[in-house]
């Protein structure tokens, strides 16, 4: 099983993280967390790397059902989508949420991991 949904898209990098937060918020996403992985990098260890960003995206609903129903879930939590530059290219991947269902026998995590599946991927598909 893949552990993300990769897409290639052709919007630059500025404008990919804005579509991408866009259409996780048509989905019920909010986005919780934000890592500019470049410029942390380049703080931390004065590296430089190319523009690379994590989203920690989380679905409210979902995400307190998952809780109820296994309170360690939060391991797994929130959903992260990145979006990068690669050879004058706009990536963006996001985690694919089947894998919580994969790595868990609790049945009600694998049913709202299949339902979760199917918000991202629409995400995806409208990026």
């Amino acid at each position: 099983m893949e552990y993300g949904i990769t897409k290639t898209i052709d919007l630059p990098y500025e404008q990919a993280i804005e579509k991408v937060t866009e259409e996780l918020k048509k989905e019920g996403f909010g986005v919780l967390t934000t890592i500019d992985v470049k410029d942390t990098l380049k703080k931390k260890l004065d590296v430089d790397f190319r523009k690379y960003i994590i989203l920690g995206a989380c679905n409210p609903p979902f995400a307190y059902e998952a809780l109820q129903a296994e309170e360690m879930v939060g391991l797994l939590m929130p959903c992260n989508v990145v979006i990068f530059e690669k050879d004058g290219k706009t990536v963006v991947s996001a985690f694919n949420p089947q894998i919580i269902g994969a790595v868990s026998d609790n049945k009600k995590l694998g049913e709202l991991s299949i339902m979760l599946n199917g918000k991202i991927s629409k995400v995806m598909q409208n990026i």
